[in-house]
């Protein structure tokens, strides 16, 4: 993997200086409504932030089909043997990817009651507990993974879903990180989230891990109101990554430099959503928001949230978290 630029973790420390005596009017916080608070309904995976019940997503025909063999071969795999780790592991990936995260997160609860305090265990649940939006859990399970694999050495994390080139472009301590990092920032917890981010891109490995901590990370820096610290950043970033997942965060991160306008960047809506559609469009929302036309973004969010399969997708759940803060739709 590609190493990071030193100077972004410069920047980092420079971010974290400049942050001494200095806070937003908020406190960095806009908070959203906490965790739903009520039980899921018969046939659902989760409640939104909206207090709407959420099903399984559906896939094409021939993806699903793959995934359940994958997960028949995983479940198989861990009835053989329950004493493995992996086997744990693999059977929650291969459960989530379906759309089975209830079923992912028991998987989880279960291992960890053989496997106390383990890492990776924490991090997955911690980011299924994102995905059926009970936020605080997710927060918790994080912040034990970033507790237990303190002062460890890193490892490559291998990727369920792989991409085209079949390189893994993430790592334990950076999906750790990047998740706590996004919990917060649904919650609106902005400061606590800028504190991960910057934890997490010192530990981003990858062009494609470099720009998807710097775009979550830019926005949540604009929230703060920390625009020149925001512009620092992109100063900073490769000219020219070499992406291999995250090209709708780099098309965002050329939005913030000028390059490209907000129009280019908004797809396809409702139905024929896709998840990169989904994730551009809630940058272009944000941006609006923190550029002070707040009805322009209310109109995007309210747009991605038509394209209801895409709902486990990290810009669904953060569109849905900001119309909770503005309220009635």
């Amino acid at each position: 993997m590609p190493r990071v630029p030193r100077i972004l973790w410069t920047l980092a420390l420079i971010l974290v200086g400049n942050a001494c005596g200095r806070a937003d009017a908020t406190g960095g916080r806009d908070p959203v409504p906490s965790d739903p608070g009520m039980d899921v309904p018969p046939g659902a995976e989760a409640v939104s932030l909206l207090g709407e019940p959420l099903t399984r997503p559906q896939a094409a025909p021939e993806v699903d089909a793959l995934r359940q063999s994958q997960l028949e071969e995983a479940e198989a795999a861990l009835a053989a043997d329950s004493s493995s780790l992996d086997a744990w592991i693999w059977a929650g990936r291969r459960q989530a990817y379906p759309g089975h995260f209830q079923q992912a997160i028991a998987t989880y609860t279960a291992a960890l009651e053989r496997f106390p305090d383990e890492p990776h265990l924490l991090r997955h649940r911690g980011h299924r507990y994102i995905t059926v939006r009970e936020l605080d859990k997710a927060i918790a399970d994080l912040t034990r993974a970033a507790a237990a694999v303190s002062g460890l050495e890193d490892e490559v994390e291998p990727d369920g879903q792989p991409n085209p080139l079949g390189i893994p472009t993430s790592t334990l301590h950076f999906n750790i990180w990047y998740h706590l990092g996004l919990a917060h920032y649904l919650k609106g917890e902005f400061e606590a989230a800028r504190q991960a981010y910057l934890a997490c891109m010192g530990v981003s490995r990858h062009d494609d891990s470099v720009i998807a901590t710097a775009h979550w990370l830019y926005m949540t820096l604009r929230r703060l109101g920390r625009d020149q610290d925001a512009a620092e950043l992109l100063t900073v970033l490769p000219p020219n990554p070499d992406v291999i997942e995250s090209g709708a965060y780099l098309d965002l991160i050329r939005l913030y430099e000028g390059r490209q306008t907000p129009e280019e960047l908004l797809g396809p809506t409702g139905a024929e959503a896709t998840l990169t559609a989904t994730t551009a469009a809630y940058g272009v929302g944000n941006w609006y928001l923190y550029t002070g036309e707040a009805p322009r973004a209310r109109e995007i969010f309210d747009r991605i949230l038509t394209g209801r399969e895409q709902w486990p997708a990290f810009g669904y759940i953060a569109a849905e978290a900001e119309v909770a803060r503005m309220g009635e739709r």
